[in-house]
């Protein structure tokens, strides 16, 4: 079948039907025609916006016409009648018209005050004036070096002035709205404007108008006091002119009119923190604090009334506690346009892990650029003169005032460098007197700290009590730091040095203090330790629990050495769970010590969630010290199963050979560079250089270790010295900081480290000061007397000399001899040029103190520690005091129990606790005395304490093994495994002799 074919041409009306399958073209189409329109509508929105315009402009310039019309109206009739209320109106309607004001007020100042003061009677003039008085003042804050600018300003003083005897009620309270209204208008803000224009320390023309802009800046207190707008304008003073940089040198040439007629006396009446909010700069800020300085000399000080010198507190107190710390002092590191500061607590005893949340909250602020003229103003506050001038103006108004404290404790936070400096200089002028009246008027009948509550602490009822407690917190710090233990525990009520509180007045404080302490470290939420403390602006948790633990860690340290509390009165186990507490401890030690990507929490969590750890590392005595011992013990073996070490295992021992003869070189040589926590095998070579038998499974390690520390400790080697109690410290002569030297403390640091990591007692006794940097602490004076007894009594007699310590012709130096050679050590720089005054004596006690516990052996310790560190997270140390500290190394120097140890002996060969030589033993032993059984102990173990937790604790256990039937024979002992050889003696007379003939002759290692 066939299809016709049609075939259409181009003139045929008809055409074959395009079908398009896709639909492109189509779609391509429509998109073209929408394309078009839309185009089209948008050139039509385009025209109208133009035509819009265009009528917009015609109509403005038609009225910028008719409005340049007006004003040329305005002018004309205005000159006709300048002083006239004709013309005043038209100064108003003309509003901006610097050169109309300008005339007006010429013409005024050429009519004369008297005529003003007539003009003002008119009651018609009252709100046009009022308008006026801001054009003035907006002119002047614009353009305050004007040719008009005098003119406008001596008109403006003129009509804001009350001091007119012959003004009538009318008059005074039209200028009392008139100056209502420029209040609102921010009267000084714009008055600061004006005034920063003169730049500082510029002498002012005859043709100036500061001198009478300075009129300005007091006319409005002319009103009444008991006037709320006199409290307003006093704000607004402090807000905006105190805030001001260098104000007193832009002011120069008026200085004293300002001073006369600041209202000081009304400081009584000033709202504080409507002047902080007013300024939201730390910049401003701390202007207002410089200026307030500069302007509130000693005189005028001395001279404030009890409401305004409380009111000069509270101001300079709350604009201290919106400062960050160390606005006054930043760092001198520069950081881009400014320097960075990150507003967390620098406390020295904090633990890392809790410092870390309230880190993570902490906003970083930037810390303004400080000129230098502004800076030395600011020095004034820490000066010793300028606080004697505030306690002496306390003190004639009765009692210490909470102001008082809290201006002390806002002043010692923000300015931390100079916080020993500002407390020394209370306690010479202040003495033990008001930490005394502190404690008993204010601090003894507190409620804070009475309980455990987390609730009393932050209850707004008790934000008047901390004030006190924080001031007495750090005074009596500080005032320990120069303290010997004589006067610390002295009790005779003469003339002489004594504490300025008693032995059971330190007991109750610092029960109040550990009970803060406690319950800010095991608060739940530790964010919540970056906010603000009730009733210390500025000042936060964290900064208080800082302060309460140096307190208590002072208090604590003369207690541990001579106790004076009651039993248990540092435990808070009473209100506690033991058992828990431990748990959660070691659970966080064991998270904090998985590698990152494995560690179930994070330290931010971990912290949060349970901060015991903060106990443990800042107020450890809340904890009995047998817990924290098991604690260490766990966080050890926490950290051998992290490392992957076991001490057991033989394949993972560093196998190291020693001679006999040479234990302490050769060990340096062979155990310097290697990982010390893992298992050490020893093998010593004898005096013929064989290799003695036997295997060494920790024994052998334990006499290396003793006998290594028997050699590196030896004075005559020149690394040590001993006190006259005996106990070492490092050796401060130059010899010790050369290098080779520091790498032999650096290792004695890792083999001792070694011991307490193996839990190996060695009998060495370290001076307290030094263990005092174990832990990271200082010492002060109260360490001196054990170092330098002579120097210790010297520098108490210097402190309570009666006479003027410049006849005794000190300076800020101290003498250090070598070789024979004396060199005069400089204090702090120019030393030798700064005489001992009594202001600055308390200073020089605690420099020659630092010196000769702290700095002439810092690169010793610094060396020492560094080795121990790398065997003993620091953290765990800090669990300690430097008395618990020599227990953990040497063992308890308590009186050894003999059942306890008995208990936990092990016997060898034919002996059991049953047998007859053992019986006959025991019954010698026990009629020993104490040194007796200390000799035979450190005769069987190398060290004469018994292991601080009992003898269950000494590894490996002490042991009496079957020594033969020959009753000549001595008892022997092989000390690297605890083992006392001891032959059948047949009678208790002999057994006693021959023990006694052992231990006292001091018998050798015995190899059999």
């Amino acid at each position: 079948m066939s299809v016709p074919f049609f075939d259409f041409d181009s003139n045929s009306t008809k055409r074959r039907r395009q079908i398009n399958l896709g639909g492109i073209s189509s779609a391509t189409h429509a998109s073209d025609i929408l394309n078009e329109a839309r185009l089209r509508r948008n050139q039509r929105l385009e025209e109208k916006k133009r035509q819009d315009s265009a009528l917009i402009i015609q109509a403005w310039w038609r009225a910028a016409l008719e409005m340049r019309d007006v004003r040329k109206q305005l002018r004309s009739t205005f000159e006709q009648d300048q002083l006239g209320t004709t013309g005043l109106r038209c100064l108003v309607l003309a509003g901006k018209d610097e050169e109309m004001l300008g005339q007006w007020s010429l013409a005024w100042v050429q009519a004369g005050r008297e005529k003003l003061l007539q003009a003002l009677v008119d009651p018609s003039w009252s709100t046009l004036l009022r308008t006026v008085s801001f054009l003035l003042l907006r002119s002047l804050s614009l353009n305050a070096l004007s040719p008009y600018s005098l003119a406008n300003v001596q008109v403006l003083e003129a009509i804001l002035s009350l001091q007119h005897d012959s003004l009538t009620p009318h008059v005074r309270e039209s200028r009392r709205r008139i100056l209502n209204y420029l209040c609102d208008k921010s009267y000084y803000q714009l008055l600061a404007n004006a005034i920063l224009q003169y730049p500082p320390g510029s002498k002012p023309s005859p043709s100036s108008s500061l001198p009478t802009l300075v009129t300005l800046l007091t006319a409005p207190f002319q009103l009444d006091t008991s006037d709320s707008l006199y409290k307003r304008f006093l704000e607004d003073l402090f807000s905006y002119i105190f805030s001001i940089p260098l104000l007193p040198n832009r002011l120069i040439a008026s200085l004293t009119h300002f001073a006369r007629y600041l209202p000081l006396q009304s400081l009584g009446i000033v709202n504080a923190q409507h002047i902080i909010d007013n300024t939201s700069s730390i910049e401003a800020r701390i202007h207002i604090l410089a200026n307030v300085v500069a302007f509130t000399p000693s005189v005028r000080i001395s001279a404030l009334s009890k409401e305004a010198l409380d009111g000069y507190f509270n101001l300079t107190s709350q604009v201290m506690g919106s400062l960050p710390p160390n606005s006054l002092d930043p760092p001198k590191q520069s950081n881009g346009a400014g320097r960075t500061y990150n507003d967390d607590s620098d406390s020295d005893s904090e633990s890392e892990i809790q410092v870390a949340i309230v880190q993570s909250f902490t906003p970083t602020i930037v810390l303004p650029n400080i000129d230098q003229k502004t800076r030395n103003r600011l020095h004034t506050i820490a000066s010793p003169d300028f606080i004697n001038i505030l306690m002496v103006a306390s003190q004639k108004h009765r009692s210490p005032q909470r102001s008082l404290f809290t201006w002390f404790v806002m002043l010692c936070s923000l300015w931390p460098s100079k916080k020993d400096k500002i407390l020394g200089s209370v306690l010479i002028y202040g003495g033990g007197g008001l930490v005394r009246e502190c404690y008993r008027s204010y601090v003894r009948g507190s409620r804070l700290g009475q309980n455990l509550d987390p609730a009393s602490l932050t209850d707004p009822a008790y934000a008047s009590s901390w004030p006190p407690l924080l001031f007495l917190v750090d005074l009596y710090t500080q005032a320990l730091l120069t303290m010997g233990d004589d006067e610390f525990f002295s009790t005779s009520t003469s003339s002489g040095p004594r504490n300025p509180l008693t032995l059971d007045e330190l007991t109750s404080f610092s029960k109040q203090l550990l009970n803060i302490a406690f319950t800010l470290y095991t608060k739940e939420d530790q964010a919540q330790l970056g906010d603000i403390v009730p009733g210390m602006n500025g000042l936060k948790w964290i900064n208080v629990r800082d302060k309460v633990t140096k307190s208590l860690q002072a208090i604590h340290a003369r207690d541990s050495r001579k106790p004076f509390t009651p039993p248990d009165h540092w435990l808070v186990t009473s209100h506690m769970d033991v058992a828990p507490f431990v748990d959660a401890a070691i659970y966080e030690e064991r998270q904090l010590n998985q590698p990152a990507e494995t560690r179930i929490l994070s330290k931010r969590q971990i912290a949060s969630m349970s901060p015991r750890l903060g106990v443990l590392n800042n107020i450890p005595f809340a904890i009995p010290f047998d817990v924290r011992v098991s604690i260490f013990r766990s966080f050890i073996a926490n950290d051998m199963l992290v490392n992957g070490f076991d001490r057991y295992n033989r394949n993972e021992m560093i196998k190291v050979t020693v001679r006999r003869g040479k234990i302490a070189q050769d060990g340096f040589d062979r155990l310097k560079d290697a990982s010390l926590k893992a298992p050490i095998m020893i093998s010593f070579i004898d005096q013929f250089g064989q290799e003695e038998a036997g295997i060494d499974g920790g024994g052998v390690f334990k006499e290396f270790l003793t006998s290594l520390c028997k050699e590196v400790f030896d004075t005559d080697r020149g690394l040590w010295l001993e006190t006259k109690n005996r106990e070492l410290y490092p050796n401060p002569h130059s010899y010790a900081t050369e290098s080779h030297s520091l790498s032999w403390y650096q290792f004695i640091g890792r083999i001792l480290g070694k011991a307490l990591y193996e839990g190996i007692l060695v009998d060495v006794a370290f001076a307290g000061f030094f263990l005092a940097k174990w832990l990271g602490k200082q010492s002060f004076l109260d360490d001196l007397a054990s170092l330098d007894p002579e120097l210790y009594q010297g520098l108490i007699f210097l402190k309570h000399y009666p006479g003027n310590p410049e006849e005794l012709s000190l300076n800020f130096t101290v003498a250090q001899e070598e070789f024979g050679v004396t060199k005069s050590i400089p204090l702090i720089p120019h030393g030798a040029e700064i005489p001992v005054t009594r202001e600055n004596r308390l200073q020089y006690i605690y420099l020659v103190s630092h010196y000769k516990l702290n700095k002439q052996i810092k690169k010793q310790s610094d060396a020492f520690f560094e080795g121990l560190s790398s065997m003993i997270d620091p953290k765990w140390l800090r669990m300690f005091n430097q008395q618990e500290l020599q227990i953990l190394l040497g063992g308890v120097n308590s009186p050894i129990d003999l059942d306890d140890l008995r208990a936990n002996t092990k016997y060898g060969g034919l002996y059991d606790d049953h047998e007859a030589t053992i019986q006959r033993f025991w019954n010698v032993v026990n009629s020993f005395d104490q040194d007796q059984r200390r000799k035979l102990l450190r005769f069987a173990t190398s060290c004469s304490r018994p292991p601080l937790l009992g003898f269950k604790e000494l590894v490996p256990n002490f042991a009496i093994r079957d020594a033969g039937v020959d009753e000549n024979r001595l008892p022997t002992a092989s000390t690297c495994v605890n083992l006392l050889k001891l032959p059948r003696y047949q009678s208790e007379r002999i057994l006693r002799e021959k023990l006694l003939q052992a231990i006292n002759a001091n018998a050798g290692f015995d190899l059999s």
